[in-house]
């Protein structure tokens, strides 16, 4: 089976939340490996900066549009969040902050596609 035709299986079998939560676990893998390679390694570090900022851009573009349902507050909230992750990124490369705050946003984005946790057996 050749790659494409994978992807196209894969995107057909996932659902809109389903395909949010892996592209967040891949631009949140690659931001947990640009954590530990050397500063020297410039390249590894931009890459996965660029990649999660182009992925909240179109998130906070998409909240943008008058035609988004969700809720103007929340919309509010992931267009902060967009802010924040371009100015944190920028003091990344300074090398005025790390990487985990936009690692742990990540993960709280995560958390929440994946929905409320199964109840635990008392």
């Amino acid at each position: 089976m050749s790659l494409q035709a994978y992807k196209t299986a894969a995107t057909r079998a996932e659902n809109p939340r389903e395909m949010e939560y892996r592209l967040f676990g891949q631009v949140t893998r690659a931001l947990m490996h640009a954590s530990t390679v050397d500063r020297s390694d410039i390249a590894t570090r931009i890459d996965a900066l660029d990649w999660n900022r182009r992925l909240w851009t179109a998130l906070a573009t998409d909240c943008s549009s008058e035609d988004n349902a969700m809720d103007k507050a929340l919309r509010a909230q992931i267009i902060s969040i967009s802010l924040f992750v371009g100015r944190h990124s920028s003091a990344i490369m300074r090398g005025e902050e790390d990487f985990e705050p936009l690692i742990d946003i990540n993960r709280m984005i995560m958390q929440g596609l994946a929905g409320p946790a199964p109840a635990q057996a008392a």
